[in-house]
This record gives structure tokens, sequence and C-alpha cells, in this order.
């Protein structure tokens, strides 16, 4: 779900605050374009169709073989057309469709105009049945305003069809949150406090439908049924969890979105914000803050989340990103304790001196500049290191622990 705010460190450097934001980018905490909570979801169906120069029904003719190039590709003969106009694909014709893997029987063919212009076509393939092609025909164009698409949709979360239970999830996972929030009048709440409690429902679903459940319980005027559904998802909050816990941070959205300022009361009673805290059950609050930030500003004060992300300056694997969202909130009166790091952590982590350097550098407060120029007194060429990686790509999130 989209609908972050743009970063704007409107004071200070303007290079600087080009550094920090290709940090948060880097470190893979710049705002989401999509659900935040999602994972990778992918392109819908609907999209696909609807971005296809055809599209058709076929029958496997011959086993998927690789590629060569990572890929894997299968032939298969078209049975029917169903959009689209071309004159090489007619019933009876073959086609070397890409596949995720191989295809017995029928599947959906989508064709794609080949990315050199000579004027070909470049298929791939979807298993499918007679319930999924219905599925693929009837979804609302990618045309139609979100929310009515995404009411359609709404019926067929967690679909006997696992197929289209993966689709409805990606049209929720791509849509903004405002959209999601104006669409959840669509969805039975009960379904969803049994999702967020049941262990079976893949995990990243299981966030998604804690941030519906918190929606939909915001909504609620009923007080008995309110009370159930804010049950539902403080036991999800509490289950025990594994060492990888997919949408959790969407649980802890949703309990936000439901509570509001409560929520946050909730989870500082339950230890997230203290240093001995589960790193990754951490890094999960930071993305549920980040969130807050952005989609709840009404609801919770901006002040609450800066003093949450400033408490977790003190636990070492969120502090670095702790420091920049606190740039990006512009919460510059944390300079003295975003400094601090350089000296208790900053020696064994670049990551955190990066984001120490880059926060100093982009704060337009005077002991701001008075912090960066000690450092640079007494480590100067960490501090140019510091300031230059800031402007650079990362390999890649550091690893949740």
């Amino acid at each position: 779900m989209s609908g972050a705010p743009r970063a704007t460190l409107s004071r200070g450097p303007e290079r600087a605050v080009t550094m920090l934001v290709a940090a948060a980018i880097a470190l893979g905490t710049a705002a989401a374009a999509a659900c935040p909570f999602c994972g990778t979801v992918g392109r819908s169906l609907a999209e696909r169709r609807d971005a296809a120069a055809v599209v058709a029904v076929g029958e496997s003719a011959g086993p998927a073989r690789d590629d060569g190039a990572g890929g894997r590709s299968q032939p298969f003969r078209i049975d029917q057309r169903l959009r689209g106009e071309a004159a090489a694909v007619v019933a009876g014709g073959h086609v070397l469709a890409d596949v995720p893997g191989p295809i017995a029987g029928t599947a959906i063919l989508f064709a794609t105009p080949a990315a050199d212009g000579a004027g070909g076509l470049v298929w791939s393939a979807v298993a499918a049945d007679e319930t999924l092609l219905g599925h693929v025909v009837a979804a609302p164009p990618v045309t139609q305003p979100d929310v009515d698409r995404l009411r359609w949709y709404a019926g067929r979360l967690e679909h006997p069809d696992a197929a289209i239970a993966a689709d409805a999830f990606t049209e929720f996972g791509r849509a903004p949150f405002a959209s999601v929030r104006a669409a959840s009048d669509a969805i039975d709440p009960d379904r969803l406090a049994a999702w967020v409690d049941e262990p079976g429902i893949d995990a990243r679903r299981r966030g998604l439908y804690g941030l519906l459940l918190g929606v939909v319980t915001a909504a609620s005027r009923d007080p008995g049924r309110r009370a159930v559904f804010l049950a539902a998802l403080h036991r999800a909050v509490d289950a025990p969890g594994a060492d990888f816990r997919a949408g959790y941070d969407g649980i802890l959205a949703g309990l936000l979105v439901a509570e509001a300022e409560t929520g946050l009361d909730a989870l500082r009673d339950r230890g997230l914000l203290r240093p001995d805290a589960r790193p990754l059950d951490q890094r999960h609050l930071l993305a549920a803050l980040r969130f807050a930030a952005e989609s709840l500003p009404d609801r919770i004060p901006r002040s609450r989340i800066v003093a949450a992300t400033t408490d977790l300056l003190a636990s070492p694997a969120v502090a670095a990103d702790a420091t920049i969202d606190l740039a990006r909130y512009e919460a510059w009166d944390a300079v003295d304790e975003v400094a601090g790091l350089w000296e208790s952590r900053g020696a064994d982590d670049p990551l955190i001196r990066r984001a120490v350097a880059g926060y100093l550098a982009a704060c337009p407060l005077p002991a701001a500049r008075q912090r960066l120029d000690a450092l640079r007194g007494r480590q100067p060429d960490l501090v140019r290191q510091a300031l230059e990686a800031a402007t650079l790509p990362a390999p890649g999130p550091r690893d949740a622990e």
C-alpha cells in the first residue's frame, strides 16, 4: 500500500539531505511504494491481462526446459483467444511461453510486444483451471477506481483456489492505503479476526489481515464487536514468534490503527522498545512506526512516533535505521542521542557511522555542526568515509538478527 509522503528535510545542506535519503533507501528503510508489510507481490493477473496484446487459453504441448538464463520455457497449443488481435495467433497454433515451473494441462497465456520493437510477441503462462479462467475474465479492469476493484477482490481473499487467493492478496498489497481503508467495509471482520489468529495462514497475508483488522476495528461502533477484534489483534501481537516473522509488522501496525496512542502504549508495555527486545521484532516495530507517521498523522501525534523511535536508538540492531527515520521526521532535538551513537557503537558499525554522519550533516541546529566538527577533529578519515558512503547504495539491507 502506498501513500508515503516525500522526505522533506526542509533545512540544511541539500547534499546532506540527498545523502540521508540515499542511505535510507540503501538500508531498506525508505517508505515503501506498495504495502510495506506484504513483501514483493508482483503484478496481479488483471494487470497482466490488461497489459497484454493477446490473452489466450492453451494446453501444454511438451515439457518445460531451462532457457539457459535462469528461467524456464514450455510449448503450448493455443485453444482459444480471449482478447487481442494478432494474425499469427490462431487456434491450434503453438507458442513458447515463459513459465514459473512445469505446467501440465491448461494454462492462461499472456503475450506482450517484444522489447526489440520488431513486432514479435513474448509469451508467459500461468497454470489455470476453469475457476481461475473465469476469475481472470471477470476481474475488473485496472482503469476502474482502486476502491471499486478492491471491493470486488475482498470476497476472494483466502479463496479456496490458491491462485485466486494469491491474486486478491496481490491486489490489496499493491493498492494505496487510503483505498484499502475505504474498501475495508467489503471485508467480513470476523474472517479477518480468524485469519490473524490462524497459524496456517501465510505469514505475509497475516500482516495484511492484521492491518485490515485494525481498520475495521477503528471503524466499529459496536463496543462488544470492537472488544472481540481487539482481543484478536492482541493475541496476534503476543503469539510466539519464529526467527523469521513475516507479517508481524502489519499486525503491529494494525494495533496502532485500531487503538492509536493506546496501541503504542501497549507495545511499549510489552517491552518492544527496550534494548533487550528481540532485534527482529524491533525491525518490525520500526516499520509499523514509519507507517503510522506516514498514514496516521491524525491519530498518533508525530511527537509520540519520534519519542518511540528515539528510544530505539539504544537497540544496536536498529540504531542506524532509527537514526535515519529521525532525520526523515526532522526530529533534530535528538541530536545529542544520535551523536552519542558514534562513540558508543560507531567504532564497530559502519552503518551507524553513516547514519550518524548523515543526520548531523542534515541537521540545521548549531549543536549538530559542533558535534560533527568535533568528530572530524578526532577521526577525520572515518567521518569523511561515512559521509561519502551515505551517497552510495549499500550491497543490501542488513540481515535480520
